[in-house]
């Protein structure tokens, strides 16, 4: 794809006295993020969000030649990356507003002229996304809060994708939803990647990563101790880096 995007990480530094971490991830590329918790992972994904600040380097995407430095999650969501958080209770929904309002708020506008918002627009986009992730909601106007935690997560999804991002970050994307809602959500992140998207994938769950992703990034001290691919993408590697032992 002539206009894909890739991420990259400039030697950013992510915790005092932490080594700098220098990283590309491609079009096309499952990326998993791995570790104990509290070791650098998410703060890791916030900073390619730009939701947080690296004590040191840079992150910078480039898109057809054009390179731009993220500097903020408006710069960042600006110029292609959307960013689906991890508890989707306090920082995702918006309990109060229904269905149709939490996955129309990302892209209010694009369907407003001269002030007024058209409600069409919005609920076309809303079915193309409900279709596309199988959300199963009595009707748009319904309150998200009726919903099951594994649609509420899909209702998100829905949202991150309608920006129509070239990089898509998930923060622990499963946490909390049934087996047959997860399996969904496998289906759509590869079809992502088949289309030419970048993800990066934070997961609590070890075997997640290794059955989604090409390549993984495990953390410890706010480091990344192992970058792993193909036949060294195991349980027991993955395990061993996270506490620096020899696999």
């Amino acid at each position: 794809m002539p206009d894909a995007m890739t991420l990259e990480t400039r030697g950013i530094v992510i915790g005092q006295g932490a080594a700098p971490i220098s990283q590309m991830i491609r079009p096309g590329e499952i990326v998993g993020l791995a570790g104990l918790d509290g070791h650098g992972q998410e703060r890791f994904l916030e900073v390619l969000a730009g939701l947080r600040e690296p004590v040191s380097g840079e992150v910078m995407l480039d898109k057809a030649g054009r390179q731009t430095k993220i500097n903020g999650f408006r710069k960042a969501v600006a110029n292609g990356v959307a960013y689906l958080p991890r508890d989707r209770r306090a920082t995702g929904i918006f309990p109060t507003q229904s269905v149709l309002d939490n996955f129309a708020i990302s892209t209010v506008g694009r369907d407003s002229l001269l002030g007024l918002i058209s409600m069409k627009s919005r609920r076309r986009r809303y079915d193309v996304y409900r279709e596309k992730l199988s959300i199963s909601a009595p009707r748009p106007d319904a309150a998200i809060t009726t919903l099951s935690g594994g649609n509420q997560q899909k209702v998100l999804l829905a949202r991150a994708l309608a920006l129509e991002p070239d990089v898509l970050l998930l923060n622990d994307p499963t946490r909390g939803v049934d087996v047959a809602t997860r399996h969904v959500l496998y289906d759509v992140f590869r079809e992502l990647a088949r289309e030419g998207m970048a993800l990066v994938i934070l997961s609590s769950e070890i075997e997640e990563i290794l059955v989604l992703c090409g390549r993984v990034l495990v953390f410890r001290e706010n480091e990344v101790t192992a970058e792993m691919t193909g036949e060294a993408m195991t349980t027991d590697n993955v395990i061993s880096a996270m506490f620096r032992r020899a696999a």
